[in-house]
């Protein structure tokens, strides 16, 4: 569709801003709401229910009660697929609309998000659905007299907090296996992105997921948030945003109920290119777009590019010929590749790390600067600072915005010194044609995901988390299933 067609689609959207608890869509206790915000414009879209540690106790208590009658857990795994195929394929009907929810919410490109984000929530909750009758339990090797079953059973109530640059994808990779194992969800979405939220919550209903089996909670991570994680019949915890988010959940989990936690956090990921590179051209290209993709609001931004000096002067011109290709533009209009920040707030951060750059001593080649002023939306040109030291902050911090920071290094041993000198181990990549060195590489590179001569490759077949402070546990893949359910040793004495 054109621009003015995107438009003319967002113009007709009926935006749902209430909770939805045990089947129905409801108004927060209090009745209080917050501003849901364009940020292409600044312009108010709605006003979104916030819940708080009452809505919390209604849907705690929904979600329980849907567990504990094993309307949900007690469901034979063929029908619960069967069901969450109608769910996927209701995902793939209502794809236009739940792109243009991203866009208009977020910032981020039409684009991108019917590329990417509406296909891949789609085929996340479909591939999930299909493992659920994959998903075997084991008999041990025992002596004749006795049988010893090791069974996997659903945890329970799962709260799933998810943060606002991904909200459909994150809120997907949280529910298909949390729901394929048989446990109920409430879903806590970003107040800065709520609305794909509430319309998986409209799809789940109409797929037939039975009431109180998901609920979706907006509303502020200090009040309705907290109220999850402190709840005493919550069992899980599964978090993605900010590390520092990360640990104080890890708290309230030790402080209440000692409910499971599973969090993915933030990243600091270096991308080295190496003088023997297959693809110097492609190696430049990705650089690019691995940090300016998504307005560089990704945990896996590939933020620190690692250069070998021998080529890094011909390198980093290469890769300002590629960031002139990322312009800022309204995301509505198909043709964007970097939309708008999310919010006032994140911009203000994203400038501020700019300045400190400056302030350091590093060299500002590219951008620094927001733009399109005149929108009223919040856009920040793509910058690259050259020269970047180890002991400056925006080599160290995640700056969650399209700023590139570029060191050069000599031998492959200092390039994996730098790239480990993090506390976060998210992501990291290698460029190289020397199939040993790539393997040497991969192996001391201390990250949940590796890259060799790429930049994000991948399916839902590959765990996704990091190392370090980047989090625990993982997302995607088989694995993602295990995680949300209990191990259970059964020994039975034959006669």
């Amino acid at each position: 569709m054109s621009m003015a067609e995107w438009e003319a689609r967002a113009g007709e959207l009926e935006l749902e801003w209430r909770a939805f608890i045990d089947g129905r869509f409801v108004a927060a206790q209090s009745g209080a709401t917050f501003d849901c915000i364009n940020p292409a414009n600044g312009q108010l879209l709605t006003k979104v229910a916030a819940c708080d540690a009452a809505d919390a106790e209604l849907a705690v208590e929904a979600a329980r009660w849907a567990f504990t009658d094993r309307r949900w857990a007690g469901m034979a795994p063929k029908y619960r697929k069967q069901l969450l195929l109608r769910f996927a394929a209701l995902l793939r009907e209502h794809q236009e609309e739940l792109a243009l929810l991203e866009t208009i919410d977020m910032g981020k490109p039409i684009g991108d998000a019917m590329n990417y984000d509406a296909p891949a929530a789609a085929n996340c909750i479909a591939w999930n659905a299909e493992a659920i009758d994959k998903f075997y339990d084991q008999v041990a090797p025992v002596e004749e007299d006795a049988l010893a079953l090791v069974t996997r059973e659903p945890i329970g109530v799962v709260a799933a907090i998810v943060p606002w640059n991904f909200p459909l994808v994150m809120a997907c990779w949280k529910l298909g296996p949390a729901l394929a194992t048989g446990n109920s969800v409430i879903l806590k979405p970003s107040e800065k992105s709520p609305l794909s939220a509430l319309k998986l919550a409209a799809l789940a209903k109409q797929a037939g997921i039975p009431d109180g089996v998901f609920n979706v909670l907006p509303g502020f991570g200090h009040t309705v948030g907290e109220a999850l994680a402190m709840h005493m019949d919550v069992d899980c915890i599964t978090f993605t945003g900010s590390t520092r988010v990360g640990k104080h959940l890890l708290e309230c989990a030790g402080k209440s109920n000692l409910k499971r936690t599973f969090m993915e956090c933030g990243g600091k990921s270096p991308n080295i290119i190496l003088s023997d590179a297959p693809d110097l051209d492609l190696a430049a290209r990705v650089a690019a777009s691995a940090i300016f993709y998504n307005q560089g609001e990704v945990c896996t931004a590939a933020s620190r590019l690692l250069v070998q000096n021998n080529i890094k002067s011909a390198f980093v011109d290469r890769v300002l010929e590629y960031a002139y290709d990322w312009v800022c533009d309204n995301p509505i209009d198909p043709a964007t590749r970097l939309g708008a920040m999310v919010d006032a707030a994140q911009m203000k951060q994203v400038l501020n790390y700019i300045e400190i750059g400056k302030q350091e001593g590093a060299t500002l080649l590219l951008g620094g600067e927001q733009v399109l002023r005149e929108s009223g939306g919040y856009y920040i040109a793509p910058t690259i600072f050259d020269d970047v030291h180890p002991n400056m902050r925006i080599y160290r911090e995640e700056i969650f915005g399209p700023v590139l920071s570029i060191t050069g290094f000599d031998t492959l041993e200092e390039a994996i010194n730098l790239a480990n000198d993090s506390c976060y181990g998210l992501a990291a990549a290698v460029w190289t044609a020397d199939l040993t060195r790539a393997v040497k590489a991969s192996r001391a590179l201390r990250a949940g995901t590796v890259f060799v001569n790429n930049w994000d490759g991948g399916d839902m077949t590959m765990p996704f988390g990091g190392y370090k402070q980047s989090g625990n546990g993982r997302d995607k893949s088989i694995h993602a299933l295990e995680k949300y359910t209990e191990l259970k040793s059964t020994w039975i004495q034959l006669t």
